[in-house]
């Protein structure tokens, strides 16, 4: 993903709204592959806390189609930063827009998360996450844009 960046001077400003995602999926052990495609809203929570990060919509992979979905929390830091946080509140990762690319890191047991993000335009942005470890060997590739 080596396009040019826009930069953001607030990501939780930036991503607060609805986006349709399209998400490719492949194990890069054994070939097999699939994809994701459906709506991401990113909304205040009832305390203004936090922003929810709520997708839905349809996984295929084998020959499965499977309603599928996640939820996070991104909480605004005062530099137009946030900490990414799983639905639980555990930690996810940090992301700074400011220059429209970040490359976080989240070490999730053995397993290493590698992503990109890349804002592209004012309605679209990329996120690709590279899975190494024992248990997984994973490229994931969405493109979110604004409805």
């Amino acid at each position: 993903m080596g396009e040019s960046s826009y930069p953001v001077p607030d990501a939780v400003a930036y991503l607060t709204g609805r986006w349709t995602v399209d998400r490719s999926l492949a194990d890069l052990d054994t070939g097999a592959g699939g994809s994701f495609h459906g709506t991401a809203a990113f909304r205040p929570s009832d305390d203004g806390a936090y922003v929810l990060h709520v997708e839905d919509g349809e996984l295929s992979w084998g020959g499965t189609v499977n309603r599928a979905g996640r939820t996070l929390r991104l909480v605004p830091g005062p530099d137009g930063t946030a900490d990414v946080m799983f639905a639980d509140g555990r930690p996810f990762h940090d992301l700074d827009l400011r220059t429209g690319r970040w490359t976080p890191r989240h070490p999730c047991g053995r397993d290493l998360y590698d992503g990109t993000f890349t804002v592209v335009s004012p309605g679209e942005w990329h996120v690709q996450w590279r899975t190494t470890g024992p248990a997984k060997n994973l490229l994931q590739r969405s493109v979110y844009r604004r409805q």
